[in-house]
């Protein structure tokens, strides 16, 4: 039997950036400390970092958001 499945990298078309593992890993390290709340996902970046790319200084649920679908549209 064949079964499906993804490898986690198929659709990627390049390296990530810096700020992208940056911003990765600070997303992670929200999840891992039980985090599963957007309000919750973005006082974690605000408190530990990365700063958003944009000339905003904190990020925002709305900003945070747009940043990661953004994001994706880049893979």
């Amino acid at each position: 039997m064949n079964k499906l499945y993804l490898e986690p990298h198929q659709a990627r078309t390049r390296e990530p950036s810096a700020y992208e593992n940056l911003l990765g890993d600070a997303i992670e390290r929200a999840f891992g400390s039980g985090v599963v709340e957007l309000s919750g996902l973005v006082a974690a970046l605000n408190a530990s970092g990365p700063l958003p790319q944009s000339k905003a200084t904190t990020w925002t649920e709305e900003l945070l958001a747009a940043e990661l679908h953004r994001l994706s549209l880049e893979a």
